[in-house]
């Protein structure tokens, strides 16, 4: 997959320009599917927050860029419905915009729908993430970040790409997310990391990786 892994979506032109690159033609000739199942594994989600993702009415722009066409994949539905049904809806889209949440319930879901298995077989798709949706990427997020635990424990995720991140960096809402807490964070994970803000994202293709960003970032190496 070609992947855009944000903190707070497309936040600026820089990352939309990004995006744009990514999907090789305009995001209005573009069709896409949201995933919002990682917000009903975190503490603070809700109804409320999965349909102000879906409609476009969070502070986070994900759905609201101008799709050619819009749908939503629910995660925890696919394994009742059978993938001669999903799968083809996978296929057929363009981009997924993955919302936040808890990375690990994502992950979990994930794996649980197949979904994790198919991404290897979408060479020309791109994972727009937000938050726990870029986060689940990594190999492991840190015990920091674990929030809802899956079955088998610990912080282990995807691993498609070889370094962790730290998002919302230093937002004004957030006072855990400091400089001083992230690099903490970031001295205890096995892999290189990347502290960023909500006006920073990183693009990965083929595994070469760029970050593009208005805002601040820091690579972490432990």
């Amino acid at each position: 997959m070609k992947l855009l892994l944000t903190s707070a979506g497309i936040k600026n032109d820089s990352i939309r320009n990004a995006l744009v690159d990514l999907l090789g033609k305009p995001i209005a000739e573009s069709s896409a599917l949201c995933i919002p199942t990682a917000g009903y594994g975190h503490p603070m989600g809700s109804p409320g927050g999965a349909w102000r993702f879906i409609t476009g009415q969070s502070s986070t722009p994900m759905c609201e860029l101008g799709w050619k066409s819009l749908g939503v994949l629910e995660l925890t539905a696919l394994p009742s419905i059978g993938e001669e049904c999903w799968v083809p809806w996978v296929r057929g889209a363009d981009v997924l915009l993955v919302n936040g949440g808890d990375a690990l319930y994502l992950c979990h879901w994930m794996r649980q729908s197949g979904l994790a298995d198919l991404l290897p077989q979408l060479p020309e798709t791109v994972w727009v993430g937000l938050s726990a949706g870029s986060m689940v990427m990594a190999p492991s997020i840190g015990e920091d970040f674990v929030g809802w635990k899956p079955p088998t424990g610990g912080d282990r995720t995807l691993g498609l790409v070889d370094f962790a991140m730290f998002p919302h960096l230093d937002h004004p809402e957030m006072p855990d997310n400091s400089m001083a807490n992230a690099e903490k964070w970031a001295a205890g994970m096995p892999v290189p990391s990347y502290l960023i803000d909500d006006q920073t994202a990183i693009k990965v293709i083929d595994g070469a990786v760029e970050v593009i960003s208005e805002g601040h970032w820091k690579r972490f190496t432990p």
